[in-house]
């Protein structure tokens, strides 16, 4: 059974893409959950329809999200955390965290998913973070992590 995916599953596919599946799946769980329409002309067309419209509201929010990019880089945010004397911190510094410092100190909310760390971060000093606005604009922030 062929299906359009109207949100995106893991392991299956992104939001629009054409997936097989076996029919069992998509009648009983993708297409009553609301995650998927069966692929004929007419959905098809509809979902090219919806596809033209969202490219045309994410060019206009593209010049939005560069500027809260630049906003983001330009800045360096400090996150404060318990340490011990050597510096190393207890427990680790969380995107959570990091969301909860740019929302105090900048005054932007953004998504917790939005925000990956490259390493774990147990120890203070300076770090930083890629922030995924939208697919195609991407940010850095620069943290501090200070002892409290």
């Amino acid at each position: 059974m062929q299906v359009i995916l109207l949100k995106d599953i893991d392991k299956l596919g992104d939001r629009f893409e054409v997936v097989g599946v076996k029919n069992g799946y998509g009648r009983n769980y993708l297409i009553p959950q609301g995650l998927a329409r069966v692929a004929n002309k007419a959905n098809l067309d509809a979902i090219d329809r919806i596809k033209r419209q969202e490219e045309e509201e994410e060019a206009a929010r593209r010049a939005e999200f560069e500027a809260i990019a630049a906003q983001l880089a330009s800045q360096t945010i400090k996150i404060g955390a318990k340490a011990g004397q050597s510096g190393k911190i207890f427990g680790s510094v969380t995107n959570v965290q990091i969301i909860a410092a740019i929302k105090d100190q900048i005054g932007l909310e953004i998504e917790r998913r939005k925000v990956s760390i490259a390493e774990e971060i147990k120890e203070l000093g300076t770090y930083t973070a890629q922030v995924q606005l939208s697919r195609e604009v991407a940010g850095t922030v620069t943290f501090e992590v200070v002892a409290e």
